[in-house]
């Protein structure tokens, strides 16, 4: 091709030449390889000796008409008589250079040739290219000159493990290389998307290996993202080389978009639908069609991202059925889709039409009814028609395209594909752009989540950023943080719960990430300031930084934790940043040490960080003043790793300093990261006190409820006589077996290793949870028999049906409460507390325990007090003194008896919720409820005088004489006052 601009043909020609070396041609250009002194001759060869030679001959033409002049056979004249003749023997075209009307000459290899390295290196290139891949055409200014090289054969070879990667597989691409190479890189060309190739580098699924004569690419859990034209791009002889390989990677079930993906439609309203199946566009040719297809229409649609087959159906089917979309290739197993599409019959509960945001379709009970997102949003609305026909919320996964694309970017940025120093610093700048449209939960965390990607990839890659990229990120986290909490972030947080956590990691990453040069930098915004400073590598000073929040903030690194850092010639960055609200956006969790205490913090959060040489130093004394003289404050510090990865307050390495008369309390920490303050607003009182008297108290209760099994193994059939004693003991003997299973379990459960992935610690807490429920619903049915035999005296029970319930209640209940709250919290990460084996306390787990032992414990009550009324009615209202002495001893000993058994000490568990500063009730409720086992041996079970008396027969073989009146069970006494002293030996023996 020639341009109408005055050509120019640089030629290849091989001359066989007789004697001695004479001067070049009289048209040629000056002899070039490649920019480089051409191929000389030997100035020692004799005469009479043929020596072959390719020289380079520049060639210009005022017009087009030039291949005839090229056909001829060209002599050279000789340089003197004496010499012999020169014959142009062949020639070859090289290079096409064409003038430009300013002067420049672009020139452009012919097939076969190409630039040599050094030449691309030294010239630009006449449109933008990529670097790394051989260079086209090359601008010369006069009177520069230049002509292309043949290329020598490929010093390498590229091969693929297959030619059909599966999905989910490792793909290998492996250099094979004969010659010393340089400057290799590795390039994706996808089929969509920018024309550009992807830059690959290691990241979460590349790696790259290099050895001698080798280098391989290796991508892990490979995808449709990761189908295209590979290309490796290195140096060799002088040469820029490209290989390249087509990867084919087939489509997953994932993979395919179906809209909708069931469908429950009545025929009586709408006639006709439509199904849509899309796909991506892929290398490997895919031909798809519906199933059934009768009485429809297929059409496809094609979109620069995706293919769709949308199906018309015009008439509906008669029955329920499902339509199956296919997708086949040659060579791989058809793909199927299926589409279930359900027909509302005459009869069947449906939800009615409703257009008040959505249109939603009649949709029949249990089933979901779905609709496509607003224009520039991608994802689903779907809404479920619930089984009495009533229309449920709708959910959305709508999310902004903008937004969508910039977090699929930056996960493919992390994961290898692409060029960090560019993208990064465009990507903060475009979220910048995209926070006026965040408008759902969804949006959202999108954009928290694109920045969290960013933050791993500087911090994998080790990235700077200038000041004009982080100027965007501050100005998207202040708008972020301003973001309304109850439409945006509370539905956030409850879809990802370290939302809050994982913003507050990502600007603390990306913020320390600032050139050196561009030190000092200060930037001020409603909810963010930083300041940064830069320590010359000699003997620094304290470091001292201010911010005017309200309250105030400082904060100081005193000398000595600085001077370690100092090396010859590397500087020290320090960031300070402080964020407002987001303490309220982070989790509500506190590790050990903090206990479960509700507190308030200041709504300020500091983040302190230094680099060094490259490097972040986490290590350092740090001494903060956040304006509050409260010496009862705690100073925290946010890890990232606690609870699951949802974070956590911590006070590791943190200490208050109290305030003075002339100084407000500081936090002093020894290391540094993101740092608060908690203002106790019920402080739970954690000291080895109290844990000592628990574990002294529940050995004591165990050892007291075996002594209790001994004693009932001795005397159980002297004491179960009758039906209403029998009922009572078999209760009793119930509590005493799950509390000592309880006990056993609880005591031993610290020895466990803490944690969801730990099955022993999951089985401990549910077994403790089962078994604790398990003696509270069994005391509930010591209660409900006593208060039936109050109210109903004359009542006859039947002992198996009684029984029945009782088993029921005192088993099968608390068995649904632990199973409910295992499957409820333990998919959320919300079962166990942190770095115990029992119930969280801070997310509802431990409420499906609290919640029906206060409300057994409050029936229970109400029985005991039912009780004692019926004691106390008559003998105080008449008859001598001493028989109202006697009705004041039954009523405590009836106290004494059922306080334990009923578990109403639990009740002070109530008392230590609400108060905020005393230790007392703490200590009472410890000292109480762990030693249970031990009251229900004493007046449980020893106090029962027909216990006393088969005791007092077994061992001492002595008759004892038989009472009229009988205290046996604590429901004779009491019953036996409401009947004013009945002595009745009929009814004693029916009661007994």
């Amino acid at each position: 091709m020639v341009c109408p601009a005055a050509p120019a043909l640089l030629l290849a020609m091989t001359l066989p030449l007789v004697g001695s070396p004479v001067a070049p041609a009289s048209q040629p250009g000056p002899s070039q390889a490649g920019g480089e002194s051409g191929q000389q001759l030997d100035q020692g060869s004799g005469a009479g000796e043929s020596v072959l030679v390719s020289v380079y001959v520049q060639l210009d033409f005022s017009n087009k008409i030039w291949l005839r002049e090229l056909s001829r056979i060209l002599t050279l004249s000789p340089a003197s008589a004496s010499s012999a003749p020169r014959t142009l023997t062949g020639f070859s075209l090289t290079t096409e250079c064409n003038v430009k009307p300013d002067g420049s000459t672009h020139c452009a290899c012919l097939p076969g040739y190409q630039w040599n390295a050094s030449v691309c290196s030294r010239h630009h290139p006449c449109q933008a290219t990529y670097n790394h891949r051989p260079c086209g055409c090359l601008v010369f200014s006069p009177p520069e000159a230049g002509y292309c090289q043949l290329l020598p054969p490929v010093p390498g070879t590229l091969s693929l493990n297959t030619w059909l990667q599966m999905p989910s597989n490792t793909l290998n691409l492996t250099l094979l290389t004969s010659q010393e190479t340089t400057n290799l890189h590795w390039f994706l060309q996808r089929r969509t998307g920018s024309p550009r190739p992807i830059l690959l580098q290691p990241g979460t699924h590349v790696s790259l290996t290099s050895s001698q004569g080798q280098a391989v690419l290796s991508i892990s859990n490979i995808s449709h993202k990761w189908e295209g034209k590979y290309m490796c791009c290195f140096e060799a002889q002088g040469f820029k080389w490209e290989l390249y390989q087509v990867v084919r990677v087939p489509l997953q079930a994932t993979d395919v978009a179906r809209l909708p993906d069931q469908l429950s439609i009545s025929c009586a309203t709408s006639p006709g639908f439509q199904l849509s199946c899309c796909i991506p566009h892929t290398y490997l040719g895919y031909v798809a069609s519906w199933s059934p297809g009768e009485g429809s229409e297929a059409s496809l649609f094609n979109t620069p991202s995706d293919q769709c087959l949308v199906l018309a159906v015009r008439h509906c089917p008669a029955a329920d059925t499902i339509y199956t979309c296919d997708l086949q290739s040659p060579g791989l197993t058809p793909l199927r889709v299926p589409v279930s599409v359900t027909i509302i019959q005459d009869g069947d509960t449906t939800c009615p039409e409703d257009s008040s945001v959505v249109a939603w379709n009649v949709t029949k009970a249990g089933h979901v009814a779905q609709a496509p997102c607003p224009v520039n949003r991608t994802g689903m609305v779907k809404r479920a028609c619930g089984p009495d026909g009533v229309w449920g919320p709708p959910h959305s996964s709508c999310t902004d395209t903008g937004l969508l694309a910039l977090l699929q970017r930056a996960q493919l940025l992390w994961a290898g594909q692409g060029w960090p120093a560019e993208e990064v610093p465009q990507s903060l700048a475009q979220l910048l752009e995209q926070t006026v449209v965040v408008s759902s939960p969804s949006d959202l965390l999108a954009l928290v989540g694109t920045m969290t990607f960013l933050a791993k990839v500087v911090a994998d890659t080790r990235l700077q950023l200038h000041r004009s990229a982080l100027e965007a990120l501050l100005k998207t986290t202040d708008k972020v943080l301003d973001m309304d909490a109850s439409s945006l972030w509370t539905p956030a947080q409850a879809q990802k719960p370290s939302a809050g956590s994982d913003l507050l990691l990502a600007v603390e990453t990306l913020a320390s990430c600032l050139y050196p040069q561009d030190h000092p930098f200060a930037f001020r915004l409603p909810n963010v300031q930083l300041q940064t400073q830069l320590l010359r590598p000699t003997s620094p000073a304290d470091y001292r930084v201010s911010f005017s929040t309200q309250p105030p903030l400082q904060a100081r690194i005193p000398r000595r934790s600085l001077t370690p850092l100092v090396t010859s010639n590397s500087n020290i960055t320090i960031t300070s940043l402080v964020l407002r609200k987001l303490d309220h956006l982070l989790p509500s969790n506190y590790g050990q040490g903090l206990g479960d205490s509700v507190y308030a913090t200041p709504g300020l959060v500091l983040s302190i960080s230094i680099m060094a040489g490259g490097q972040a130093f986490n290590q350092g004394e740090v001494i903060m003043d956040f304006g509050d003289r409260d010496n009862s404050l705690h100073c925290v510090f946010w890890d990232h790793h606690l609870f699951q990865g949802n974070g956590g307050w911590s006070d590791e390495g943190c200490q208050v300093q109290a305030a003075t008369a002339s100084a407000n309390a500081q936090c002093i920490c020894r290391h540094l990261t993101a740092f608060s303050i908690l203002m106790s607003r019920h402080t739970v009182p954690e000291n080895p006190t109290l844990e000592l008297l628990s574990q002294v108290g529940l050995g004591a209760s165990i050892l007291a409820l075996l002594v209790c099994l001994g004693v009932y193994r001795l005397v159980w059939r002297v004491v179960v006589r009758n039906k209403v004693a029998y009922l009572r003991h078999t209760a009793l003997l119930n509590v005493v077996l799950c509390l000592l299973a309880a006990d056993t379990c609880f005591l031993g459960a610290p020895l466990l290793p803490p944690g969801p992935r730990s099955p022993l610690c999951l089985a401990a807490a549910f077994l403790c949870h089962f078994l604790y429920l398990a003696t509270f619903f069994w005391m509930l049915a010591q209660a409900l028999m006593l208060a039936h035999q109050l109210l109903f005296v004359f009542h006859q029970l039947s002992k198996l049906r009684v029984l029945s319930l009782m088993v029921v209640l005192g088993y099968l209940c608390p068995m649904g409460f632990a199973g409910v709250t295992l499957g409820l919290y333990l998919p959320r990460g919300q079962y166990l507390g942190e770095g115990v084996c029992w119930l969280d306390g801070k997310r509802g787990a431990l409420y499906t325990f609290a919640v029906p032992v206060l409300v057994i414990v409050g029936l229970n009550g109400l029985v005991l007090a039912m009780a004692v009324l019926k004691l106390l009615r008559p003998s105080l209202s008449e008859g001598p003194q001493v028989e109202k002495r006697q009705a004041l001893l039954g009523v405590i000993k009836a106290l004494l008896v059922l306080t334990p058994i009923f578990g109403l000490t639990w009740g002070l568990g109530l008392a230590t919720l609400l108060e905020e500063v005393s230790v007392v009730p703490h200590y009472i409720f410890t000292i109480l409820n762990s030693s249970q086992g031990v009251f229900i041996l004493l007046f449980g079970c020893l106090m029962d005088k027909k216990v006393q008396e088969a005791l007092l027969k077994r061992f001492c073989r002595a008759q004892l004489p038989s009472s009229t009146i009988s205290l046996a069970t604590n429901e004779t006494h009491i019953l036996e006052h409401s009947k004013g002293k009945s002595e009745n030996p009929c009814y004693e023996e029916r009661m007994t």
